[in-house]
């Protein structure tokens, strides 16, 4: 049998001794953080008769490169590789399968799978969905015997489209729901506790140095509150995010709708009479058709409003029905749809404008766009969105599931006039028209437009 030699740099020997159900290590580039995981996966299955773990990287590319051929090396006349199935075999029956997770939907190929131990390397690199889906698979496999119980380790950098998830477990330490924080052990690691880098490759830590600003803060020092990437840096939960409230009745009223079938966003709006607005109701369900998306907003509408600014896509004719998906909302008990305003980049500097603090009537700095703790979507997906590979200006479709709740909020900032005034609204035949001179796009055949 081989000989494994193994020196862990002290944040290493914290990772490797930590036992809560999920453990994260890194922070930063240069920690060391590959090694440690693929050591630790490797002590378990040595140490573990029969144990089921799973070590996942988001590319193939980066499975072969970070672990298949270092394991390969560190197992030789230890553990017998399957290149087929891609898993380390050892004799006392445990495993080390290798799994990768290109797309979004490609997590779902580990449904239904027991792991007793899962690593996600690079956790920032998956999204929620992906994490949630894995924890389901991070179950007893009925091998490893009863007194081992199931954890995740995570190895994680800031950036990426799990940056918030991760920041919020592990860094920020809120909990939701029946998350318990024993749980949760984070170890800050820097490319200053790599004693091999430091003494043999100084010049790498100047690198990390020369970065621009704030990708050097999240690179080198580890700051999860700069990261490359982030399409809304500005935005953050304790300026943007206020608690339900009472809304006074003066106030102007509208939704904004992005449809989909695999996702509908829907968003209540209130605008004070200084044209702050306030997102206060939220519709985030996926699955819906036309008809059952327009039943339930139209249920979920407590007073009055006065326009539904929507995807203008639904204006398009269906060739299955023959008839548009305006048309089928307004049969099922919506009015004043109107189409959004399409143009992705002034959209997005709009947006990026109301989120900027600015003085309110008493003085105090207040973003023209706040939302409701309870719209809870929309608190997630913002800061999750990422800029677009290639377009200056416009935002990541991917992962796309995250991009539906700023597309709502988008198509509403679009719909703001740039006067604050607002006239109420009127209802005359289930019909809400506003009392000015405008342009009624796609009315249907049981609307009344009447002009004031």
């Amino acid at each position: 049998m081989g000989k494994i030699d193994i020196k862990p740099y002290p944040k290493q020997e914290k990772f490797f001794l930590a036992d809560t159900r999920y453990i994260a290590y890194g922070g930063a580039r240069g920690g060391g953080k590959s090694w440690a995981a693929r050591t630790k996966a490797m002590l378990l299955a040595l140490g573990n008769d029969g144990l089921q773990i799973l070590l996942v990287r988001r590319t193939l590319t980066e499975l072969r490169e970070n672990h298949i051929i270092p394991l390969a090396i560190m197992l030789e006349g230890i553990a017998k590789y399957s290149s087929q199935n891609k898993e380390f075999i050892f004799p006392n029956g445990s495993r080390i399968v290798l799994g990768y997770c290109k797309n979004e939907m490609d997590v779902l190929q580990y449904q239904g799978q027991a792991y007793d131990v899962i690593f996600l390397e690079e956790a920032t690199h998956f999204s929620e969905f992906q994490f949630n889906v894995f924890m389901e698979s991070n179950r007893m496999s009925g091998m490893a015997g009863a007194l081992f119980k199931p954890r995740m380790y995570l190895t994680c950098n800031p950036g990426g489209v799990g940056h918030a998830w991760v920041k919020r477990l592990f860094v920020d330490k809120e909990y939701r729901n029946k998350e318990k924080k024993e749980n949760y052990t984070f170890i800050q690691s820097l490319v200053f506790d790599n004693e091999f880098i430091v003494k043999n490759n100084p010049e790498y830590i100047e690198n990390l140095e020369n970065l621009p600003e704030m990708r050097r803060r999240a690179m080198l020092f580890g700051d999860w509150d700069a990261f490359e990437g982030q399409f809304f840096p500005e935005f953050t939960r304790e300026v943007h995010v206020v608690e339900p409230f009472e809304i006074p009745s003066n106030w102007f009223r509208f939704l904004s709708l992005d449809y989909g079938m695999d996702m509908t966003a829907c968003y209540w709006w209130a605008v004070d009479p200084d044209g702050f607005m306030y997102a206060y109701r939220e519709l985030h369900q996926p699955s819906l058709i036309l008809s059952e998306a327009a039943q339930l907003i139209d249920e979920m509408c407590l007073e009055p409003y006065s326009y539904i600014t929507a995807s203008p896509d639904l204006w398009n004719r269906r060739q299955e029905t023959g008839k548009s998906g305006y048309e089928i909302m307004t049969e099922n008990g919506l009015h004043s749809l109107r189409p959004a305003g399409n143009s992705r980049i002034p959209g997005w500097r709009m947006f990026r404008e109301y989120l900027k603090p600015v003085k309110d009537r008493y003085g105090n700095l207040t973003p023209k766009l706040m939302i409701c703790a309870n719209c809870t979507e929309a608190i997630k997906s913002i800061p999750q969105l990422q800029y677009h590979e290639t377009i200056l200006e416009d935002a990541s479709s991917n992962p796309h599931e995250i991009t539906h709740a700023p597309e709502s909020i988008r198509y509403a900032v679009m719909s703001r006039p740039q006067s604050a005034e607002e006239a109420k609204p009127v209802k005359i035949k289930n019909v809400f028209i506003r009392e000015r001179n405008e342009d009624f796009i796609g009315v249907g055949a049981g609307d009344k437009v009447i002009e004031i």
